[in-house]
């Protein structure tokens, strides 16, 4: 299955390296896709347990989906995930 996620806090490139590396790991996902332009994440996936698992990967690092919470300390591990992702490109 395919699906398209708008998230929170993409800023730039480093954020999407990190989503996109982080995402890449995880057995039973592929085809990942990062648009800085709209905030999404697309990929594939093979089941509603993976799909579950990126979300919640996303929000602890930092990208919570569109209308789910977005506190200050979620925002702040955007920044930091930012930051990684710059230094690893």
């Amino acid at each position: 299955m395919k699906t398209t996620l708008e998230i929170q806090n993409l800023k730039c490139g480093g954020c999407a390296n990190t989503i996109s590396t982080k995402l890449s790991e995880l057995e039973f996902v592929d085809n990942v896709e990062i648009n800085n332009n709209d905030n999404t994440v697309t990929f594939s996936y093979e089941n509603e347990e993976t799909l579950n698992i990126v979300k919640s990967l996303l929000a602890k690092l930092g990208y919570p989906e569109v209308g789910d919470k977005n506190a200050l300390s979620t925002k702040a591990k955007s920044f930091v995930s930012c930051a990684i992702g710059r230094m690893n490109k």
